[in-house]
């Protein structure tokens, strides 16, 4: 994904607010979502970030009497992910040990959080030396 594209669709931090109570909440109406936020947030002000949600593509909605239901159409995986390449790409030039070095040095990483990471890319590697093997 270009940078141009990825900032068309990065979230926002209200935008990745609204978008963890769908994903905690499950479908839920611009109603439902304010008083979950937050802050004192105008259902107006809900309605049009839901709005650019939409057109973004990260939520999908369905009419429901007067108003809308909305739903994420994106996980909160995906959405991690795109974040963290996205951060990866900005403030580390691609970097990803600087990265991950930058994040132990500021005590976001120890070392069973290490070990962790260890044993998730040794279970990788193994995952692709199997399907290089075919």
């Amino acid at each position: 994904m270009s940078a141009a594209a990825s900032d068309k669709t990065a979230l926002t931090p209200l935008e990745l607010e609204i978008m963890q109570v769908l994903w905690n909440q499950g479908p839920s109406t611009a109603a439902e979502i304010v008083p979950l936020l937050n802050g004192n947030l105008a259902y107006n002000t809900v309605g049009t970030m839901l709005q650019v949600l939409l057109r973004k593509g990260r939520v999908k909605r369905t009419a429901e009497g007067r108003a809308y239901r909305y739903r994420a159409t994106v996980s909160r995986e995906r959405a991690a992910g795109s974040a963290i390449g996205d951060l990866l790409k900005r403030m580390f030039a691609g970097d990803a040990q600087a990265m991950l070095l930058a994040m132990v040095d500021a005590g976001h990483v120890d070392a069973e959080d290490l070990q962790r990471a260890r044993k998730a890319l040794q279970a990788a590697e193994r995952e692709d030396a199997k399907e290089a093997r075919g």
